[in-house]
């Protein structure tokens, strides 16, 4: 059973290290399911403004949306964007 199967913790105190950190898992699991172009989409996103992240993960949200064998990575992408408020 892969961590994203497991029971999402609700997180609303993460900071940009925290984000950062589960857009890279993110990233990861997208390149080890196959989902390279979902991956791309998150491919220097350390360091980016909150308005690109932003977009970003409204895009990947789109993107996963149908896709029911995905719901995992599109909880943890729902998480960041709970979080994003906090980037300074």
């Amino acid at each position: 059973m892969s961590s994203y199967e497991k029971t999402l913790k609700l997180v609303t105190n993460l900071d940009r290290a925290g984000i950062e950190a589960r857009l890279a898992e993110i990233r990861a699991a997208a390149n080890a399911a196959g989902l390279a172009e979902l991956a791309q989409l998150f491919a220097g996103a350390e360091g980016a403004p909150r308005a690109q992240l932003e977009s970003t993960v409204r895009s990947a949200l789109k993107w996963l949306a149908g896709r029911p064998d995905c719901k995992a990575l599109a909880a943890q992408l729902e998480l960041v964007e709970i979080n994003l408020p906090n980037l300074k």
